[in-house]
């Protein structure tokens, strides 16, 4: 079964539930983003039962935003547990002490951030929303007289976003404080089958600008990437399932890997690939795969066939949050056809209602090695270049 919420659908993702005949859970969120009868709809009610007569039975999301439903409906199942160890990043270092002994974080409430003695922490340090989403509300704080702009911060963060996600999916209520991982980041798409084996559908870099950027402006995937990391995140990921139990579970995890080559988690986004139908939709057209029927249908990516014919290309998500400085009732338009321009092979464009979140879209490219400057360039990118003011 599949669960669909806000705040998006691709039109891959739709196209995909029609041509495997996926059973849809027939929600009111669904229905408003999906006007296709002909989907295989199931009632709410029957997709319940349906868990109550095989507990294994296979759910994926598109959207955290569902995280409610789930909540609501599934409490006889082990999903709400594993899906509140994952979200809550409080929760997940608890569950990860054994193994991280020396990693340092602590909780602490959004009220009392102000009050908070910060004298016994030792900087740089990163603070981000307990469970958060999308980099909303994350900063990495250097000394103390950034500390209380950081608090301003993250205060005016949280007015921009009311009304934008669920509280399972951003809760500005509790934030966590933990050290940085020097190192590269890296996000994992994958599934874990009816045996608890990790399955991998793709592999992403997660490119900064700087030490200080913070951003999801680049994920990029390649050949080199997966035949590099493949098996060494295949240990990660058995970890993972050891400790909660995953099986029949889909999830998109986060990770860093230091200097001396460990991998430390950052977390865990159950139930679904990339937000936006990002990450799992552009396996498709990375790789020609289909990551959402591979999970529901138990495949695996015959990897090596695969990767054959992709040398020297790098398969990117770029994602074009507003970082122009501008606010939305500034700005007349966003030129995509103009940005469209900058690249030699774009692949698919994502527009997103401004007005909506504080995003323009998603734009997914091939680039061959030679190219590299055009990922350069837009990471380090204001965008204002491609914004009509008012």
């Amino acid at each position: 079964m599949i669960l669909i919420d806000k705040p998006y659908i691709s039109d891959f993702l739709i196209k995909t539930i029609k041509e495997n005949n996926i059973q849809i859970i027939s929600t009111s969120a669904a229905r408003e983003l999906i006007s296709d009868n002909s989907l295989n709809w199931i009632s709410e009610e029957d997709a319940i039962n349906n868990f109550k007569a095989n507990a294994n039975s296979l759910l994926l999301s598109n959207s955290e935003n569902s995280i409610s439903w789930i909540e609501k409906n599934l409490g006889f199942t082990n999903l709400p547990n594993q899906i509140n160890v994952f979200k809550n990043k409080i929760k997940f270092r608890e569950l990860l002490k054994d193994t991280y002994p020396n990693y340092f974080f602590k909780g602490i409430k959004f009220e009392e951030l102000k009050q908070f003695k910060i004298d016994d922490i030792k900087f740089p340090f990163i603070i981000k929303p307990a469970i958060g989403f999308f980099s909303i509300g994350v900063y990495k704080v250097e000394s103390l007289d950034e500390w209380t702009q950081t608090i301003d911060k993250i205060e005016l963060d949280i007015e921009k976003i009311k009304g934008f996600y669920p509280k399972e999916v951003v809760d500005v209520t509790e934030f966590i404080i933990e050290e940085i991982i020097e190192g590269e980041e890296y996000a994992i798409d994958c599934y874990f089958d009816h045996e608890g084996e990790p399955i991998i559908l793709n592999i992403f870099h997660h490119i900064f600008s700087s030490k200080d950027d913070l951003s999801d402006r680049i994920y990029s995937s390649s050949k080199e990437i997966i035949e590099s990391l493949k098996s060494k995140f295949e240990e990660f990921l058995k970890l993972i399932s050891a400790k909660t139990d995953l099986k029949n579970f889909p999830a998109h995890i986060e990770i860093r890997i230091d200097k001396d080559g460990n991998i430390n988690p950052i977390e865990v986004n159950p139930l679904r690939f990339g937000g936006w139908c990002s990450t799992g939709d552009l396996t498709w057209f990375a790789y020609e795969f289909n990551s959402y029927e591979y999970f529901l249908k138990g495949k695996k990516p015959d990897w090596g066939y695969i990767l054959k014919t992709r040398k020297d290309k790098k398969y990117s998500i770029v994602v074009l949050d507003n970082s122009s400085g501008y606010g939305t009732d500034e700005i007349e338009f966003f030129d995509y056809d103009f940005l469209l321009k900058d690249f030699n092979k774009p692949l698919d464009l994502r527009k997103v209602n401004m007005k909506g979140f504080p995003i323009f879209g998603f734009l997914f490219t091939e680039t061959s090695a030679d190219k590299q400057a055009e990922l350069d360039e837009i990471l380090n990118s204001n965008l204002r270049k491609y914004i009509k003011l008012k």
